[in-house]
């Protein structure tokens, strides 16, 4: 179950974590949430974590976090203090792996060389946009997860529904939803030739097109 401190203000994180202790047993799950870069100027990297872990685990009503995620990359805090903090949330038994989202594979290479280095815990995963029709991933984050064995654990798997509707059809979030616009509408015309071939596949298959575009990117990652 993947979350983060952001969505909601924190409302996503507490319905997650009354969800499943209402209906699954902790140690049956695994919970990902993400936290924000800093913005507080007066406090460290290693105190900002703390307190973005302390929060989360408040929302969520637990005592520990299975993957512990940087949301964004952090251009403003030295990245030393961020993978400090992520170790001590690690050795504290209150973060059990770590992982971060919205990278560069080299942001991804630095971070962990640094953690090499100092002998702390490293990134094992990598939350990245990735979808049928979006796969710049493949350029240099893929190879070098696969090199590094760093799961692939990407976000828009349908690209907002792009890929799991015809050309021509539409939905709410289709027309609302801004920021998917914003991502996906310049390269219209092209990606309807993918998404054209999803639906291909699909009918000739007897499957829907959302199975279609899930199977392609199983084969590609590690979520």
């Amino acid at each position: 179950f993947d979350t983060a401190i952001a969505y909601q203000g924190g409302s996503s994180e507490r319905f997650v974590g009354k969800a499943l202790r209402d209906f699954a047993r902790r140690e049956d799950v695994v919970v990902a949430t993400k936290f924000l870069p800093k913005t507080d100027p007066n406090i460290t990297g290693q105190q900002h974590v703390e307190n973005m872990l302390n929060a989360s685990l408040k929302n969520l009503g637990m005592d520990y976090i299975d993957l512990y995620i940087l949301h964004a990359w952090d251009a403003n805090t030295p990245l030393y203090e961020i993978m400090e903090g992520l170790n001590n949330a690690v050795k504290s038994g209150k973060v059990r792996a770590i992982g971060i989202s919205n990278c560069f594979a080299w942001q991804l290479a630095k971070a962990n060389a640094i953690s090499e280095r100092e002998g702390w815990a490293k990134f094992v995963s990598i939350q990245g946009h990735y979808n049928l029709i979006f796969r710049e991933e493949e350029r240099e984050m893929a190879p070098y997860c696969d090199e590094e064995n760093i799961a692939l654990t990407p976000y828009s798997a349908l690209a907002a529904g792009r890929l799991s509707r015809k050309p021509g059809e539409t939905s709410e979030r289709l027309e609302k939803d801004a920021y998917a616009k914003f991502k996906y509408d310049a390269t219209a015309q092209q990606d309807d030739v993918i998404i054209d071939r999803v639906a291909e596949l699909a009918e000739k298959r007897g499957v829907t097109m959302t199975e279609i575009s899930l199977a392609w990117l199983l084969t590609k990652v590690a979520a």
